[in-house]
């Protein structure tokens, strides 16, 4: 199940089976997608916050009734990863609204990868970030080994990768997993003061900005640099921008619209 509000302009997601440890099912997935879609679109969304009721964040994947190896043919697991796992962690990266994972316990597998895909991480004192494949005897998917590299670079995440060790939330921070770790009563607190701050501010400026950062670790100076005076020449058109000089010369704090 799936908990949703929009409180303050901020998009409130909260995966809500703490008997499972909120480990996604398909139908969750596919809800989680939605949302994130329906983010983008709604101009009176300025800000996403993706958490979990109980002890976990999300435990991963729920395999339960997931078909045996020797009862799949050749093409099924690539096309269950792209339409599901992988559609997933796009769907946080590409989302045109600031997301913010309020990690309040044990972040595994895709649930760690749902974490880093956000473009802010705050952790509770008590959340744990494991990447459980190799448990498993599995490949990393969701995006795990395009998203921790860019993170923490190639080394580290092969330590991660291959050990399967959980991480502390003080330890993810170290590392630049998380951006801050709170103790677990003050963990929505937190995560709601900074959406909150995220839905107060330009929109369309942090939309652009979320997309150069996001690209950059794709590409060329060249092709980086002609992406950020588009985006540049693109923002200077929004009512924020103009609000956001027009407040500079009048000496005076800015009322941003998010338009």
């Amino acid at each position: 199940m799936i908990l949703h509000a929009i409180e303050n302009q901020v998009s409130w997601i909260t995966l809500n089976r703490p008997e499972a440890m909120n480990a996604i099912t398909p139908d969750q997935r596919d809800r989680l997608i939605h949302l994130l879609e329906e983010a983008s679109a709604d101009p009176a969304v300025r800000a996403v916050v993706i958490t979990a009721t109980g002890r976990g964040f999300c435990a991963g994947a729920d395999l339960r009734g997931a078909p045996l190896t020797e009862d799949r043919v050749a093409g099924d697991v690539t096309r269950v990863i792209r339409q599901g796992a992988q559609r997933l962690i796009a769907a946080v990266l590409d989302c045109e609204k600031p997301v913010i994972a309020a990690v309040n316990g044990t972040a595994a597998g895709i649930g760690a990868h749902l974490a880093y895909a956000c473009d802010l991480v705050i952790a509770a004192e008590s959340a744990k970030f494991t990447e459980v494949f190799v448990r498993r005897g599995l490949v990393p998917d969701g995006g795990g080994a395009y998203l921790l590299p860019r993170l923490v670079g190639p080394q580290r995440a092969k330590e991660l990768m291959f050990f399967g060790d959980s991480l502390t939330a003080a330890d993810a921070e170290r590392l630049g997993l998380v951006n801050r770790v709170v103790p677990d009563a003050e963990l929505e607190k937190t995560a709601r003061a900074w959406a909150e701050r995220l839905a107060a501010g330009p929109t369309r400026s942090l939309t652009l900005t979320k997309q150069l950062v996001n690209a950059s670790l794709d590409t060329d100076r060249s092709t980086a640099f002609i992406a950020e005076a588009t985006a540049q020449e693109i923002n200077m058109t929004t009512a924020d921008a103009k609000e956001g000089v027009t407040a500079f010369v009048e000496r005076r704090g800015p009322e941003f619209k998010g338009r």
